[in-house]
């Protein structure tokens, strides 16, 4: 099962010790022509291991002289932990295929990522695949060090047995706005179809906010970054109404502040649930779900609602002795050909102009995913700061204490908070 971004505590506080790590900024690294065969690494996910391995194949028939040699991200802390162990040790492979954003400010710092706008057709190539989406992923001297690879936009899942049990309408569930959402937990709490209408992790990894406060704010703001130009930007009214909704679905225990062992949507445990198209081919027809955009304060309509990425990306590394050929193939791995097969393989969206309009046929076999499709041209990021991972730290750390057990005053929280991230974004 892929659930959204594994990442351990000691996984977290590794690449915390990459973000602050000093060195180059990366760039070019050497000859952007050489070629030969090379070496990537991708996800653990079967899936993903499926469509790897045929890529892989597709390009070694036809580049006898220049072979790739593909494997699963070595077992380690966490993906991030091991990529960065590589950089350090000389060994990183030409490219990874499980790339965190917010790791890569780290990696770019200690030299390990290729500045991928020094190649020729770099900056055209991702931008013409990717669109305007594609800026927020440059890094802060305007280049390109990740590929923008693929998303998996979260919206609100939730159950329709439950809601038809609770008396709600499952076809037509009322939870666009946050009133409509409130009163909607309320219903499912009160009519005991589950223990929590909604129950986000509430545990204290720094990622854990991509999950909760994150995707509102984006939605809320009509996509809008937690950090930009330097400066926190959730000090405000915005931020104030998405603290404040979370606020009471804990207060009023429509949202559970003890961590769940387990999946709670797919144990009835929590009636709804924020999660990614992955999700689609997990539940199956175990449960009879649903999906809508996630709300704001007085609602907005599906076309216009922004929401988090949940994205991973292609790096490509300075160790890499073949660049050309690393360029070629991180090419033909996500040309339209490949982002098709990706598609039909995982159900995650690759972050490409107009998805639903270039694989029609795709999302007509498959019109669960439509909508995803839709909502991926909608999508935040988060900064591409350097000490993201602590700035983030910060921020659930204000959230956790504030929001989730309401030991501070929410005003208190944002305002506190903002000035700590500012602190730590200047101090990058």
């Amino acid at each position: 099962m892929q659930r959204r971004i594994l990442i351990t505590a000691a996984g977290a506080a590794g690449v915390l010790a990459l973000t602050a790590c000093g060195g180059g900024g990366g760039g070019g690294g050497g000859d952007l022509e050489s070629r030969g065969d090379i070496t990537i690494w991708y996800s653990n996910n079967e899936a993903e291991i499926g469509w790897g391995k045929k890529m892989v194949e597709a390009w070694n028939a036809d580049h006898p002289d220049e072979q790739v040699k593909a494997q699963e991200i070595p077992a380690g802390a966490s993906s991030e932990e091991v990529i960065g162990a590589a950089i350090t040790a000389g060994n990183a492979p030409c490219l990874v295929f499980n790339t965190s954003p917010a790791a890569v400010p780290g990696f770019q710092r200690q030299g390990g990522l290729v500045d991928l706008s020094t190649f020729e057709d770099g900056d055209d190539y991702i931008t013409a695949r990717s669109g305007d989406l594609a800026d927020q992923y440059r890094s802060d001297d305007g280049d390109f060090y990740q590929l923008p690879w693929k998303s998996n936009p979260v919206m609100i899942f939730y159950n329709k047995a439950l809601f038809e049990k609770a008396g709600l309408d499952p076809e037509n569930p009322k939870l666009s706005t946050y009133d409509e959402f409130l009163e909607t937990a309320r219903t499912l709490k009160e009519k005991g179809v589950s223990e929590y209408a909604i129950n986000p992790a509430p545990t204290s990894e720094f990622f854990q906010s991509w999950f909760d406060f994150y995707p509102l704010y984006a939605a809320q703001t009509g996509g809008t970054q937690l950090l930009e130009d330097g400066k926190a930007t959730f000090d405000d009214d915005n931020g104030t109404a998405v603290a404040d909704f979370w606020r009471t679905l804990y207060e009023e225990k429509l949202a559970g502040n003890e961590q769940y062992q387990g999946d709670a949507f797919a144990d009835g445990y929590a009636a709804m649930a924020i999660v990614g198209p992955w999700a689609i081919s997990v539940y199956g027809d175990s449960i009879e779900w649903g999906a809508v955009p996630v709300p704001t304060k007085d609602g907005t309509s599906a076309g216009d609602t922004w929401t988090f990425s949940d994205a991973k990306n292609v790096g490509m590394f300075t160790a890499c002795k073949s660049k050309g050929t690393a360029w070629d193939v991180l090419k033909f791995a996500t040309s339209e050909e490949q982002d098709g097969e990706w598609l039909k393989a995982t159900g995650q969206m690759p972050l490409r102009q107009d998805l639903t309009g270039t694989y029609p046929d795709y999302f007509a076999d498959n019109p669960a995913y439509e909508q995803f499709g839709d909502q991926a041209a909608r999508t935040v990021e988060v900064p591409n700061v350097v000490g993201s991972v602590e700035i983030w730290q910060a921020f659930r750390d204000g959230y956790s204490k504030s929001v989730i057990f309401g030991e501070t005053p929410v005003d208190q929280f944002l305002s506190d908070t903002a000035a700590e991230v500012d602190k730590l974004a200047s101090a990058g």
